[in-house]
């Protein structure tokens, strides 16, 4: 039998970019054999900035059900996949905001060696969308965590051409997901279960 893992999908989305690939990415990890949990992040945001853009206003009520992410997930989880948006080639407040109420955790030692993975997505094709990934994953090397990325692994990853990460040019909301990033998503969650399950089994043997 091969090793159960589980598997932490944590975002945060405004309009619902981030949240569709999310959701693609929490079912293809199911698919490749783990235990899914998908949360998001609380919202900072003032109900007003919410309220003034209806396809943000929209979202918030869509994805409503879907529970807020606690710390309890992460200690949980065999493997976290984040996403974020890009905010000026960083991660997004909301995401930041949760990462930085982790030192508990951290200092525990309890997120330590296990996997993670990320994914954005930009309004433009070069609006920082690698900077966010790779400031993201400066948070996993001082978890002690195990970056896995998609890498050049697959024929698909040389036609959307993002090594780091998952990510999609969503314009001004108007680029809805397509399958060229549905396969990027695809190929980095089977990946990541692959590997978590690999860390996972041979932690077991060490101990």
């Amino acid at each position: 039998m091969p090793t159960s893992v589980n598997v932490a999908v944590v975002y945060y989305s405004s309009t619902g970019t981030v949240s569709t690939i999310a959701k693609a990415i929490a079912g293809d990890a199911e698919e490749a054999g783990a235990h899914v949990r998908l949360r998001k992040t609380a919202e900072l945001a003032p109900q007003a900035a919410i309220d003034s853009n209806p396809a943000w206003a929209a979202h918030a009520k869509a994805t409503a059900g879907i529970p807020e992410v606690s710390p309890d997930d992460l200690v949980w989880a065999d493997a976290v996949i984040f996403g974020t948006p890009t905010r000026y080639g960083n991660v997004t407040a909301q995401l930041k905001q949760f990462l930085d109420t982790l030192g508990g955790l951290w200092q525990s030692g309890d997120l330590a060696d296990k996997v993670y993975s990320g994914f954005t997505a930009s309004s433009t094709a070069h609006g920082g969308q690698e900077s966010t990934l790779l400031a993201l994953y400066n948070t996993i090397h001082h978890f002690g965590g195990i970056l896995v990325a998609p890498g050049y692994t697959d024929p698909s990853k040389f036609v959307d051409g993002n090594p780091y990460g998952t990510s999609h040019v969503s314009g001004q909301g108007d680029v809805p997901v397509g399958e060229e990033t549905l396969t990027a998503a695809r190929v980095q969650a089977r990946r990541v279960v692959k590997f978590a399950r690999a860390v996972k089994a041979g932690l077991a043997a060490e101990n």
